[in-house]
């Protein structure tokens, strides 16, 4: 069966504050989606990474958070999307260790790890669009 979405939020990512309340938004909805206290942890944690990285890298975006069916379980997609340089390389980036920046290079892999499903399009000098799933 496809997926469908039953509700769509979209929030702005351009400043450490809005990290922190995307961060907030994730744990609400997933919550309210009955997940488990690992799997709320879990979203969190992806959320967070890959907000930090469209800020920070990508000079902000946006998430698009949504509620998602594939009717027999119901799941968290998030959405994020920049216009910033982009990823030359997705291979490495993915790769634990790697950074671009003073990080630990567990972002990009660390995010995919935590998730159930994982999706990245990135082209240099265009953006970069990270989209994660998490199913209860």
């Amino acid at each position: 069966m496809a997926t469908a979405v039953s509700a769509e939020e979209m929030r702005p990512l351009g400043s450490s504050e809005d990290v922190v309340v995307v961060r907030q938004v994730v744990r609400a909805l997933a919550v309210k989606l009955g997940f488990s206290l690992v799997d709320q942890t879990k979203m969190v944690t992806a959320a967070s990474e890959l907000a930090r990285n469209t800020v920070d890298y990508g000079g902000g975006g946006t998430v698009r958070l949504q509620t998602i069916t594939d009717g027999k379980r119901i799941g968290l997609r998030l959405t994020f999307e920049d216009k910033g340089p982009g990823i030359e390389d997705l291979a490495l980036a993915l790769k634990d260790g790697y950074t671009s920046g003073g990080g630990l290079g567990l972002g990009l892999g660390g995010a995919k790890r935590l998730s159930n499903e994982f999706e990245i399009v990135s082209r240099p000098g265009e953006g970069t669009r990270v989209s994660i799933a998490r199913w209860r």
